[in-house]
C-alpha cells in the first residue's frame, strides 16, 4: 500500500514538472502578470506615502496653530492687564477720563452694587457681575474687587489683541468673546495666563489639503507601471527570441560562427553604452569651460568700456550699452551655471559631505547675505524664532538651498512686503520655514513647483531659468530631507525644509 502511494506521488510530481516546463516555455502570459504586480506594488507604495504625507501635514499644521494660539494668549493677557490698570486708576481718581481709547465705560460700585462713580454714567452697566471676564452685548468686560468696592470695565474686545484669521478668544464654557475672519471650530486652545479665558485658532483647511499631490502619486504609479510593461514586453520578446535561437542552435549545431558573431555584437553594444556615458560626462565638463570662458571675457571687457578705464567713450549711449552687455552676460553666466549644476546633481556627480551642522546659525548667516537685496527692494527681511540645534547635512549644499529659497521669496514679494525665516527643532528633524507676503501660487502652479525649467512669471518680477527650486529639492532629497510648499493665490507662500537631526558626537550612527 505504501509503495502504491509513493508511486502515485512520484507520478503526480513528474506530471506537474512536465506541465510547468511547458507552461514556462510560453512566456506570453508574463507581461500581464508583471504589469499587475507592478501596479499593485507601486499603488501600495503610493498609498503608504500619501498616508505618511497626510500625517506629517496634519502634525505640522497642528504645531503651527498651537504657536499662533500661544501668541494670541500672550497678547490677550497684556491687553487685559492694561484694562485692569485703567480700572484701578479710575478707582483711585473717580471722575477721571480713561487713557485707553478702547474702554467704553468704567463703573465703581460699593457693597450691594450701589454705583459710586462711572466714566460714562448715561451708558448701560452690568449689575452684580461676579464673573471676572464676561460679554456684555457687543462689548466685553472685566470685573474685580478693590477692597470693599468693585470695579467693572467695559471695552471693545477687538482691542485686546491683534485678531488674525481663524483666531478667537473663548470664555469658560466655550462662548466666543471675540473672533477673526474664518474661525469655525477650535483646533488649538491655549489658556490666557492669569485670566479665565482661552485663545483658540482654527486649522486652515486649504493649507492642510493634500489632494493637490494626487497627480504626482498617479505619476508614481503609472510611470513605473508603463515602464515596467514596456520592459516586460521587451523581456517577453527577448525570451521568445532566445527560445527561437536555442531551437535554431539545436537544429543547426554546425553553425558555430553565428554564436561568435552574437557575442561580438553584444560586446560592441556594451562598449558603445559605456562610451555614450563617458561622452556625456565629457560634454558637460567641456561645455562648463567653453561657455563660461567667453562669457567671462565679454563681461570683463564690457565693464572696462563702461568704466572708461582707458579714456572716455565717444558717446554716452556706448557706456549704457556696455552696462547692458555686462548685465546680460552675468545673467547668462548664472543661468548656464544653474543648468550645469542641475545636470551634475541629476547625474549623481555632485559630491556631498554630510556632517553635523548648526541649523540656526547657518540660516541666520544666509539671511544676512540677502539683507542687502531686501533693503534695495524695500522688503522687510527678518528672522523669527530660531531654535538652535544640529542636523545632518552638507553645509555648502544647505547654504545653496537656503540661498535659492530666499531668492525665490524676495523675487515673488512686492516692494513693501515681508519675508520671515524661522527655525524649529522637532522630533527627529530640524525644520526651516520661509514665509513671504507675495502673490502666492495657484493649485496648478504648486503641482508643477520643483520641476526643472518651471517658471512662474509675475508682473514686475524677473525670474531665472526655473532651476532654483529644482536644485534645492534635489539637494534636500540627497541629504535625506524633504521640502514642502504651502501657498494660496494672493495669500503668500510658506516653504518648509525638513532635515534629519544629527546624532550626538560619539553615539552610534547605525
Amino acid at each position: 500500500m505504501a509503495q502504491q502511494r509513493a508511486s502515485s506521488v512520484e507520478a503526480w510530481g513528474a506530471f506537474a514538472a512536465l506541465a510547468a516546463q511547458r507552461k514556462f516555455r510560453k512566456t506570453s502570459w508574463l507581461a500581464p502578470v508583471c504589469i499587475a504586480l507592478l501596479c499593485a506594488s507601486f499603488g501600495a507604495a503610493a498609498l503608504l506615502q500619501m498616508r505618511l504625507d497626510r500625517a506629517h501635514a496634519a502634525a505640522q499644521a497642528q504645531a503651527y496653530e498651537q504657536i499662533r494660539a500661544g501668541d494670541l494668549a500672550q497678547a490677550a493677557a497684556a491687553g487685559l492687564a492694561r484694562m485692569e490698570a485703567a480700572g484701578r486708576h479710575f478707582a483711585a481718581m473717580p471722575g477721571s477720563t480713561p487713557d485707553e481709547p478702547a474702554i467704553r465705560n468704567i463703573a465703581l460700585t460699593g457693597p450691594g452694587g450701589a454705583l459710586i462713580a462711572a466714566s460714562n454714567p448715561a451708558a448701560a452697566l452690568p449689575t452684580n457681575q461676579a464673573a471676572r471676564v464676561f460679554a456684555f452685548g457687543p462689548q466685553a468686560g472685566i470685573s474685580f474687587a478693590a477692597g470693599a468696592r468693585r470695579i467693572t470695565v467695559l471695552f471693545d474686545p477687538a482691542a485686546l489683541a491683534p485678531m488674525g484669521a481663524r483666531m478667537a478668544l473663548l470664555l469658560p464654557g466655550g462662548a466666543v468673546l471675540a473672533h477673526g475672519a474664518g474661525f469655525t471650530a477650535p483646533t488649538a486652545t491655549v489658556p490666557v495666563p492669569g485670566w479665565p479665558l482661552a485663545a483658540a485658532t482654527a486649522l486652515d483647511q486649504t493649507a492642510a489639503g493634500w489632494m493637490g499631490a494626487l497627480p504626482l502619486y498617479l505619476f508614481v504609479i503609472l510611470g513605473p507601471s508603463v515602464a515596467g510593461a514596456w520592459l516586460a514586453a521587451l523581456l517577453v520578446g527577448a525570451f521568445a527570441r532566445q527560445e527561437k535561437a536555442q531551437s535554431a542552435v539545436r537544429a543547426l549545431k554546425s553553425v558555430r560562427p553565428v554564436e561568435g558573431k552574437l557575442m561580438v555584437r553584444l560586446a560592441l553594444a556594451e562598449r558603445a553604452a559605456l562610451e555614450a556615458a563617458r561622452s556625456k560626462s565629457e560634454f558637460i565638463a567641456h561645455m562648463s569651460h567653453e561657455l563660461r570662458t567667453p562669457l567671462n571675457a565679454v563681461i570683463g571687457f564690457s565693464e572696462v568700456i563702461a568704466s572708461g578705464l582707458y579714456g572716455p567713450v565717444g558717446h554716452a549711449k556706448y557706456a549704457e550699452y556696455a552696462n547692458d552687455i555686462a548685465g546680460a552676460g552675468r545673467q547668462l553666466h548664472a543661468r548656464i551655471g544653474d543648468i550645469l549644476e542641475f545636470a551634475n546633481i541629476e547625474a549623481g556627480r555632485h559630491p556631498l559631505s554630510l556632517e553635523r551642522v548648526e541649523l540656526a546659525a547657518l540660516a541666520e548667516a544666509a539671511l544676512e547675505d540677502h539683507k542687502g537685496r531686501a533693503f534695495s527692494r524695500r522688503i522687510r527681511l527678518d528672522a523669527g524664532a530660531c531654535v538652535p540645534g544640529f542636523v545632518r547635512a552638507d553645509p555648502l549644499a544647505l547654504r545653496r538651498i537656503l540661498s535659492n529659497l530666499l531668492d525665490n521669496a524676495l523675487c515673488y514679494t512686492a516692494p513693501g512686503g515681508a519675508v520671515r525665516l524661522e527655525v524649529r527643532m522637532e522630533e527627529g528633524a530640524g525644520l526651516i520655514t520661509i514665509a513671504d507676503s507675495g502673490m502666492g501660487f495657484s493649485g496648478a502652479e504648486k503641482n508643477r513647483a520643483g520641476r526643472a525649467f518651471q517658471r512662474f512669471d509675475r508682473p514686475g518680477t524677473v525670474t531665472g531659468a526655473g532651476l532654483g527650486l529644482a536644485i534645492a529639492m534635489e539637494l534636500a532629497r540627497r541629504m535625506g530631507g524633504a521640502m514642502n510648499l504651502a501657498s494660496a493665490q494672493g495669500q503668500g507662500s510658506i516653504m518648509s525644509l525638513r532635515l534629519p537631526i544629527a546624532l550626538p558626537v560619539g553615539s552610534d550612527s547605525a
